[in-house]
C-alpha cells in the first residue's frame, strides 16, 4: 500500500483519541496534523497517527475494533520515523503523537512503537516532541524504554469503572491499566528531570451510565496519587451499533464534556475537592459553570467581604480568577478597596457582585437567595454569551500563545471571564 494511502487511513483512525490534540489543521493537505497546547500555553502542531488500526481487541465503542468493517493499514517503524522527520524538517510539525491498535500482542505492538521512537532519536537525531500511548499491560521494562525516548506518555483508562469496562471493553482490565500508570509514575519519580516527565489519560464520557461525580472523583484520585499530569475527557461519538451502546442517532455530549473540563480545572488550580463540588449530587448542573454552581449551593460562605477575605476564599468567588485574586490581596495592603477598584483589577463584577460585599455593602442587585441569584446569572449568560474556547476559530487559537493563552484558558475554563 502506498505511504500516502496509509497516512490517510491511519490519521483518520487516530482522530477519536483526545489525549493530546484539539483539532485538525486548517491545511487540507496536511493529513493528520493537529494542534495541541503545551504546559506553558504554546500552540504546537503534532503529527497524530496510529501505527496500525489492525486490532485483536473488540472494544464496543471503537471504530477500529476487530469486528469493524474498516480499511486496515500498518506503518513500519522506519516509515513512521521517516514521515515524522520529513514533516519536522519542513516545519509542518513540532512533534509526533503515536498510538496504535493491538497487533499480535500488547508487548509486540509496544516494541514496534518503541522502535519508531528509537529510530527517530538515534538515527535521525530528532529533537522534536514525542508523545507515545502506552498500551495497558505492557511489560514494565518496555514502558521504561518508551519513557526514555519520549516527552510524554498516556495510559488511557477509557471508561471510569470496572463495570463499564466489562460491559464495553471486556478485553481490558482496570488492574492492568492502573498497574501501567503506577509503573509510569515510579519511572517519572526515579528519573526526575530526564526526557520523560509527564503522563496523561483519557476517559470517554457518555458511553456508559457513569455519573459526573464518578468521573471527577476518579480524576481526583489520579491527581492525588501523582499518576497523571492531566485527564482528558472525550464526548462519546457513536460510530458503532450494539445493544450496550447509546443509539447512533444520539448527539455527542459536548456540553457535558466542557463542564467536566471546567470542573477538572477547579480540582487542579482552585483547590476544590470532588466532595465539595458535588456534595449530595451525582451530576453537574450543565446550565451553569461548575464554580458558579458550587457557589450557589454554598451561600453560607458568602457574601464575602473583599477587603478581608483570604486569597483562598476570593479564589472561590465566581468572576474572580487566579490573577485578580492575587491583585486584590496585593492592592488592599495599601488601600481600602472600592467597587471601582475591583473593575480596574479585572474582577468580572457582573458575575461576582452576587457573592461579594465591599466595605460591608452587598453588591447584588437581587435578594441574597438561591433562586433570584441563579435566575439573574442565567439571564446574564443569555444576554452576554461569549464564545467558549471550543467555539473560537483555529486561526485565533493559533494567534494566542504563551502565558496569555494559558491565562485565557484558565479563566474561561472556570467561568471567570
Amino acid at each position: 500500500m502506498e505511504l500516502n494511502k496509509k497516512l490517510e487511513i491511519l490519521t483518520d483512525s487516530a482522530k477519536y483519541d483526545a489525549s493530546c490534540a484539539s483539532g485538525k489543521s486548517g491545511d487540507p493537505n496536511a493529513s493528520g496534523i493537529c494542534h495541541s497546547w503545551s504546559s506553558d500555553g504554546r500552540c504546537v502542531s503534532l503529527l497524530k497517527i496510529l501505527m496500525t488500526n489492525i486490532c485483536i481487541l473488540d472494544c464496543n465503542y471503537c471504530i477500529n475494533r476487530k469486528s469493524s468493517d474498516v480499511k486496515r493499514a500498518i506503518f513500519t517503524p522506519s516509515e513512521i520515523a521517516k514521515l515524522t522527520n520529513d514533516f519536522y524538517k519542513r516545519n509542518y510539525i513540532e512533534g509526533l503523537f503515536l498510538s496504535s491498535g493491538v497487533i499480535k500482542s500488547i508487548d509486540y505492538t509496544t516494541e514496534l512503537m518503541i522502535e519508531s521512537a528509537r529510530i527517530l532519536r538515534e538515527e535521525y537525531n530528532y529533537k522534536g516532541y514525542i508523545h507515545l500511548k502506552i498500551i495497558p499491560g505492557a511489560d514494565p521494562l518496555l514502558i521504561k524504554k518508551a519513557m526514555s525516548l519520549t516527552d510524554r506518555v498516556s495510559v488511557n483508562v477509557e471508561l471510569p469503572s470496572s463495570n463499564s469496562l466489562n460491559l464495553l471493553a471486556p478485553d481490558k482490565n482496570k488492574d492492568k491499566i492502573f498497574q501501567s500508570m503506577k509503573t509510569g509514575r515510579d519511572i517519572i519519580s526515579e528519573k526526575r528531570g530526564s526526557l520523560a516527565t509527564t503522563m496523561t489519560t483519557q476517559m470517554i464520557v457518555g458511553a456508559t451510565p457513569d455519573s459526573d461525580k464518578k468521573i471527577i472523583t476518579l480524576s481526583e484520585n489520579f491527581y492525588k496519587k501523582s499518576f497523571l499530569k492531566r485527564v482528558y475527557y472525550s464526548a462519546y461519538i457513536p460510530v458503532n451499533e450494539g445493544k450496550n451502546l447509546p443509539a447512533t442517532t444520539q448527539a455527542p455530549p459536548l456540553l457535558r464534556e466542557h463542564r467536566l473540563y471546567q470542573t477538572d480545572w477547579l480540582l487542579r488550580f482552585y483547590g476544590f475537592t470532588s466532595e465539595e463540588i458535588f456534595k449530595n449530587r451525582e451530576s453537574l448542573d450543565y446550565s451553569l459553570d461548575p464554580k458558579t454552581d458550587w457557589a450557589l449551593h454554598s451561600l453560607g460562605n458568602f457574601p464575602l467581604e473583599v477587603n478581608s477575605g483570604s486569597y483562598e476564599e476570593l479564589l472561590r468567588v465566581p468572576g474572580i480568577g487566579v490573577r485578580s485574586a492575587l491583585r486584590i490581596v496585593k492592592a488592599r495592603k495599601t488601600t481600602n478597596l472600592r467597587v471601582e477598584d475591583l473593575k480596574k483589577i479585572g474582577v468580572v463584577l457582573k458575575r461576582a457582585r452576587y457573592f461579594l460585599k465591599v466595605n460591608g455593602k452587598y453588591l447584588g442587585a437581587v435578594r441574597f437567595d438561591y433562586e433570584p441569584i441563579k435566575n439573574s446569572l442565567k439571564n446574564l449568560d443569555r444576554k452576554l454569551h461569549q464564545p467558549t474556547l471550543f467555539e473560537i476559530s483555529s486561526s485565533f487559537k493559533e494567534a494566542v500563545t504563551g502565558e496569555l493563552w494559558l491565562y485565557i484558558f484558565m479563566m474561561e475554563a472556570t467561568g471567570d471571564i
